[in-house]
């Protein structure tokens, strides 16, 4: 007759491909810490079965199992978490975990402490070794066999780009994914390549900003991903008097209750400049030609910022908005101007107003060939004392035509910069954007596509002119007309 220890690890073996079988064998449900809960919640069960039933399939093993759910609070993702990582460990030899968060206060207040106590609460409990970032199995031949909580760092990725585990098992957690920047995102994914390999990544959080990586397994990524929302007021063991007074004060409808109940994405966050729903009324909304034909062209150019930066150059009528080029960091300040002078003979535009910042040698080089070119200085004085200075200024210029009925391009880089960008709060209630630096620690790429939109209001609109600078384009040696802008 076998001893217990055998029959144990043989009960725990049968269930690598069956972790609510394990989720159900594994703890004492009805008892002790847990003699309010006779198994896994609801929802807790359909996403293990998924996880099994995708395992148990050999054409779908070795595929990743992405899993993605967006939620309001109290609905036990954190148990979750911390049972699927417990099974993973439990029945894969070698597995590798990796659990971060979006910020290390999370990580290491509340996800990790609550993954120490079901491991604690296991029939297995003696396998594992809790500490406090790391879970290790009582083996010590097999030193890779461990979960490990890791806070993410937009500059150092290295702990995502090595989870690496050829023929055995990788489980990725992102808790509050809401909040982690694309970089990681980007790191992780480009990891979890090893083929034979049981990969499962899995993202949880509530629905707090509405951009970034998480907010797009919801709108673009969802082929990918299994992907749900869940609702507080669903989910057995929430506080559901403490919801109701939540619907009573913010209404039901409100980005409060989105976020914090009904498990959906806010219209706008807290910070946000442009919320979604204005953007996804201008996005590629059609104009008739009598509309704007009759106003200006202003041509705005934002070169780029740093070296993995793109230079954006945008053109303003009216109301609608045109992308003529997104190129990458061009520091060949004639080749760039000559790149502008063409789309100003080819648009025949009124106006060509370019940010300061890095476009001082662009704007002389086109002056020297009789360009009437215009620096606008982002840092500069506002016209508009509600604003702090002339970019504040701008994004609210172009925030008002967007509400007066503006068309943008389908475009999603311009749509990213949208709803990326954020405000900096101030107790005297001066609209401030962020800067880009700041953007940039969000895991967000410099906005210049935005930025070159936002150019075209710099200044009052000029008078429409029917021709450029006759005869300035016949002369070949200011503009190359050739150039390949792709090249």
């Amino acid at each position: 007759m076998s001893d217990p220890e055998s029959l144990l690890r043989e009960d725990i073996g049968a269930l690598a491909y069956d972790p609510l079988g394990f989720v159900r064998y594994a703890y004492p449900w009805g008892k002790g810490e847990l003699s309010d809960s006779t198994g896994p919640r609801a929802w807790q069960a359909e996403a293990f079965r998924l996880i099994g039933d995708r395992l148990r399939n050999p054409e779908t093993r070795h595929r990743p199992i992405l899993l993605a759910r967006v939620s309001g609070h109290g609905i036990g993702k954190s148990a979750f978490i911390s049972q699927l990582v417990h099974w993973g460990m439990s029945t894969a030899c070698d597995c590798r975990v990796v659990i971060t968060a979006n910020t290390e206060g999370q990580l290491r207040t509340k996800t990790w402490p609550e993954v120490r106590k079901w491991f604690r609460l296991g029939i297995n409990a003696h396998w594992f070794r809790p500490t406090a970032t790391s879970v290790f199995v009582e083996d010590p031949s097999h030193p890779d066999w461990r979960a490990d909580a890791i806070p993410w760092s937009e500059h150092n990725t290295e702990a995502f780009q090595g989870l690496h585990n050829k023929g055995k098992r990788i489980i990725l957690i992102m808790d509050e994914a809401s909040a982690i920047p694309d970089t990681v995102w980007e790191a992780a994914e480009g990891s979890l390549t090893d083929e034979n390999t049981e990969i499962i990544w899995v993202v949880f959080g509530n629905g707090t900003r509405a951009t970034g990586r998480f907010r797009e397994i919801f709108r673009n990524l969802n082929n990918r991903w299994d992907q749900a929302q869940i609702d507080s007021r669903e989910v057995e063991g929430t506080n559901k008097a403490l919801i109701e007074e939540w619907i009573k004060e913010y209404g039901i409808d409100s980005d409060f209750c989105k976020v914090r109940i009904r498990g959906m994405f806010p219209n706008v966050s807290a910070k946000q400049f442009f919320p979604e729903s204005l953007v996804d009324a201008a996005w590629g909304r059609h104009l008739r030609p009598e509309q704007y034909e009759w106003a200006p062209r202003i041509i705005g150019v934002d070169p780029a910022w740093e070296g993995d930066d793109d230079a954006a150059i945008v053109l303003r009528q009216g109301l609608l908005f045109r992308i003529l080029a997104v190129i990458p960091k061009n520091d060949n300040d004639v080749e760039f101007a000559n790149i502008i002078a063409r789309f100003e003979n080819q648009e025949q535009a009124d106006a060509v107003w370019i940010d300061a910042g890095y476009g001082t040698g662009i704007v002389s080089v086109g002056r020297s060939q009789g360009r009437n070119w215009q620096l606008v200085w982002f840092s500069g004085a506002s016209s508009d004392p509600g604003c702090l200075n002339k970019r504040a200024e701008m994004h609210q210029n172009l925030k008002k035509l967007l509400q007066e009925g503006a068309s943008i391009p389908q475009h999603q880089g311009l749509r990213n910069d949208l709803l990326g960008i954020e405000t900096c709060q101030r107790v005297d209630g001066i609209l401030q954007m962020e800067p880009k630096k700041a953007m940039k620690i969000r895991g967000l790429k410099s906005p210049n596509i935005l930025d070159a939109c936002a150019i075209t209001t710099a200044f009052p609109d000029p008078q429409r002119k029917i021709n450029i600078l006759p005869g300035l384009e016949k002369k070949a040696n200011m503009c190359d007309l050739e150039y390949d802008l792709y090249a």
